[in-house]
């Protein structure tokens, strides 16, 4: 599959973004269930938009597309801690498991980031 593409880097971001997803599927039981088509729905699917923008990204000949995607994942990036910050301020989740969200997420978007500067570098130099 495409753990044999990858570098090492582009490997563990993609696991990262994995880990991120179930810890979201698992954390979301706790809300309420008034929150299943909404808040629940919500989180769900901005998490899963990271790594499947990130794979779809990858997949991608044409670069300026693939920034695209990676972009598009790096913003789902950003909803998913927003909700997580909600989640919080609603008392749907303790203090521990959104700083435990936390760290994956600023991983996740650290290394996203130097995929997005590694692509409009490469943009750059290609169009000089």
């Amino acid at each position: 599959m495409l753990e044999k593409t990858m570098t090492p880097f582009q490997n563990k971001l993609k696991k990262l973004t994995h880990e991120y997803v179930k810890y979201t599927y698992n954390i979301v039981k706790k809300f309420p269930k008034d929150e299943t088509y909404s808040s629940v729905s919500q989180l769900k699917r901005a998490t899963l938009s990271i790594v499947l923008n990130y794979v779809e990204g990858y997949c991608r000949r044409r670069p300026k597309v693939r920034l695209n995607f990676y972009e598009i994942s790096y913003g789902s990036l950003g909803e998913s801690r927003y909700l997580y910050y909600f989640a919080l301020d609603m008392d749907w989740i303790q203090k521990e498991e959104y700083s435990q969200a936390m760290v994956l997420a600023e991983e996740i978007g650290a290394m996203l980031w130097s995929e997005i500067e590694a692509t409009e570098k490469f943009i750059s130099i290609k169009s000089d």
